[in-house]
C-alpha cells in the first residue's frame, strides 16, 4: 500500500518560514520524481515544485522561485519543501505527489498523492 504523509503545515505570519515534509512508503522511492502542489480555496490545484529522483534537478513555479526550496532524502524516503518569506497568497493546502516519470508540472502525471497539509499565512 502506497502512502504519502505530509507534515509541517500550520499558521505563520507573513515573512516567516515553514518546512513541509512528506514521508513516502510502499513504493521504490528512488524511482520516482516528487512534486509539491497546492490548492487555495476556490482555486484549482497548482504546481509548486518538482525534484528528480536523484535530487540533482529541481523546478519551481515563478511565484515561489528564490523563496521555496524542494529537497529529498532518499535514505529516509522523504521529500521536503522549505518555504521562506511566506506571503498571504501562499495560503493553501499543500500536497506532495509521486511521478514514476522524470517529473513535470502537470498533476495528471502523478500517480500517488498525499492527503495534504494546511498552510495559512497571516498578514
Amino acid at each position: 500500500q502506497v502512502q504519502l504523509i505530509e507534515s509541517g503545515g500550520g499558521l505563520v505570519q507573513a515573512g516567516n518560514s515553514l518546512t513541509l515534509g512528506c514521508a513516502v512508503s510502499g513504493l521504490t522511492f528512488t524511482t520516482y520524481a516528487m512534486g509539491w502542489f497546492r490548492q487555495a480555496p476556490g482555486k484549482e490545484r497548482e504546481f509548486v515544485a518538482v525534484i528528480t529522483w536523484s535530487g540533482s534537478s529541481a523546478y519551481y513555479r515563478d511565484s515561489v522561485k528564490g523563496r521555496f526550496t524542494i529537497s529529498r532524502d532518499n535514505a529516509k524516503n522523504t521529500v521536503y519543501l522549505q518555504m521562506n518569506s511566506l506571503k498571504p497568497e501562499d495560503t493553501a493546502v499543500y500536497y506532495c505527489a509521486a511521478d514514476d516519470g522524470p517529473g513535470n508540472i502537470w498533476s495528471k502525471s502523478y500517480a500517488y498523492w498525499g492527503q495534504g497539509t494546511q498552510v495559512t499565512v497571516s498578514s
